[in-house]
């Protein structure tokens, strides 16, 4: 293989500005007595800290810096005495009724927001990288049938390499990474490239380098849809991305051909 691209999913394949994060907006709403609906801004400021790429934890800690923000927070025994409000938050409770809206009410026959996610990419894109000799695979915080949803489902790509949610820790440790470069089965040290939409997908780019410097390891950008709506937004949004390690920042994952993966890899 001339070169391996692992993608993100959520936000580079699929457009989960409607679906994912209107979970999160849902929840938060939920637990907060309908006090507070976070705005796109707020939780992509969330994101912004590299850490929440679980969106059940995103959603939990949104909920707890609200109760935060109350005139009578006081520090909660159950969090050791740190400045969490004392909420009664069921954790299992949260994740059901995120699930209810993402999925929908019955986790057999989906009808949720996952429904209606546009695609950002043609099954055409993936046998281009493979007819110039480029392997490819996709490592997601999403449970493995939420992304199999669309991979299969979607955009028809049969048996993908795919390490999601339940096969390794979440992002940004880069364990999950190494799992789908092995799944490719590549013995030499070919350059890597990490595709995402958030700090915390170029976090792990960073960490892989790190943990393991015999390879090349490069991340690229792209700009998830939500952002793309304000011209000042898209760009900060960018600029942001970059700060945390991208080498470019694209609008649409397709734009990242065998070409500019080529020129990638030759720099």
């Amino acid at each position: 293989m001339k070169a391996i691209v692992i993608f993100d999913i959520d936000g580079v394949i699929r457009d989960v500005g409607g679906s994912y994060r209107r979970a999160i907006a849902d929840t938060v709403e939920q637990f907060t007595n309908q006090a507070y609906r976070p705005t796109p801004e707020d939780i992509d400021q969330l994101k912004s800290e590299g850490i929440w790429n679980n969106d059940w934890e995103a959603s939990r800690e949104l909920i707890s810096r609200y109760f935060e923000r109350q005139p009578n927070s006081t520090p909660s025994e159950a969090s050791g005495g740190s400045s969490r409000h004392p909420i009664d938050l069921n954790y299992e409770s949260l994740i059901a009724f995120f699930q209810s809206r993402y999925r929908g009410p019955d986790p057999e026959n989906w009808t949720g927001y996952i429904c209606s996610e546009p695609v950002l990419c043609q099954p055409a894109y993936f046998k281009q990288l493979s007819y110039a000799g480029i392997g490819w695979g996709f490592f997601s915080g999403a449970m493995r049938d939420e992304a199999l949803y669309v991979l299969s489902g979607k955009l028809g790509l049969g048996s993908p390499v795919l390490v999601a949610m339940e096969d390794a820790p979440g992002k940004p440790d880069p364990t999950g990474l190494f799992m789908a470069i092995e799944q490719l089965h590549s013995q030499r040290p070919t350059t890597v490239v990490y595709v995402g939409d958030t700090v915390g997908d170029m976090y792990t780019i960073k960490q892989a380098s790190e943990q393991q410097p015999v390879r090349s390891w490069l991340g690229v950008g792209v700009l998830p849809p939500h952002v793309q709506q304000n011209g000042q937004r898209a760009q900060a949004y960018a600029e942001t991305l970059k700060t945390a390690g991208a080498v470019m920042v694209l609008d649409n994952v397709e734009q990242l051909t065998p070409d500019v993966i080529e020129q990638l890899t030759a720099s």
